[in-house]
């Protein structure tokens, strides 16, 4: 009884620390929260106004959204690039991941490390080459161009290799058997049976996306076409003085980010445990 006392009062103070460091890092995001709701001169008042006295969020969020700047249009133009950027990464990754798992060609391995090894090249350094072959191809300023830019990835051909590694054998052999392409067990057996590592490779992917400054920054041009990020720096350059619209536009910002954790955190726990497991 006092060894099982003894665990019970270790995971009961584990458990207090925990939660106490969980709030510390989730108290900047509240104050974010409360100052896009407070007028602009409650925004520093010591002791910080966690909840507001004089509220102002509708204000503010109308402000936001339709004041001078096109946020609206930001927002959509984030949402069209993620979305589409999200499915054909999703499918680009998952093909290129089933064919390095489950399909036998000469020099298999030695192709998979030299892709392996174009992880280790920082994105920085090939900006350049990157600019100038999209000038040239007709890609730069425009939406096109940044969806090809995150639709390829070899963490995520890394990642769902070790889903589709997991797959028994016979589950292909015996499609073969029965006259199935490779085409056919890719959609039909190979996908269905890895949708725990599609739905967190989607989620990951959906969230580096959303929240991707660099690339539209280098790539984009045109006012239009500014995503929700740049179109989040243009504001503050503007209002920058203004915290509380600052933190409303950062609030709307990260809304998706919140519901597609939420909607999918489970996804995401389960297809990174089982991937470390079965990889």
């Amino acid at each position: 009884m006092n060894q099982q006392s003894t665990i019970s009062y270790s995971k009961i103070i584990i458990t207090i620390i925990m939660g106490m460091i969980g709030i510390i890092f989730l108290l900047p995001f509240i104050w974010m929260l409360s100052t896009s709701f407070k007028v602009e001169a409650d925004v520093f008042n010591y002791p910080i106004e966690w909840i507001p006295k004089n509220w102002n969020g509708i204000e503010n969020f109308k402000e936001v959204w339709s004041g001078d700047y096109p946020f609206a249009l930001y927002y959509w133009n984030s949402i069209k690039v993620t979305f589409l950027t999200t499915i054909t990464s999703v499918l680009a990754s998952a093909a290129a991941a089933y064919a390095f798992a489950k399909i036998n060609f000469k020099g298999k391995s030695i192709i998979f490390l030299l892709v392996l090894a174009t992880f280790m090249v920082p994105n920085q350094a090939i900006l350049v080459p990157q600019f100038i072959l999209y000038r040239w191809l007709g890609l730069f300023d425009s939406h096109l161009g940044i969806i090809l830019l995150g639709s390829f990835s070899v963490l995520g051909t890394f990642m769902l290799r070790q889903f589709f590694m997991s797959i028994h054998t016979e589950f292909i052999e015996s499609a073969k058997i029965d006259g199935a392409s490779h085409f056919r067990i890719f959609l039909f057996i190979g996908l269905p049976l890895i949708r725990p590592g599609i739905a967190t490779y989607a989620i990951l992917r959906f969230i580096w996306t959303w929240n991707d400054y660099q690339t539209p920054l280098i790539f984009l041009r045109s006012n239009e076409l500014f995503t929700v990020q740049l179109g989040i720096s243009k504001f503050a350059d503007e209002f920058g003085q203004y915290y509380t619209l600052i933190m409303a536009g950062a609030v709307s910002a990260i809304l998706p980010l919140l519901i597609m954790f939420v909607i999918g955190q489970k996804n995401v726990i389960e297809g990174i445990a089982g991937g470390g497991i079965k990889g």
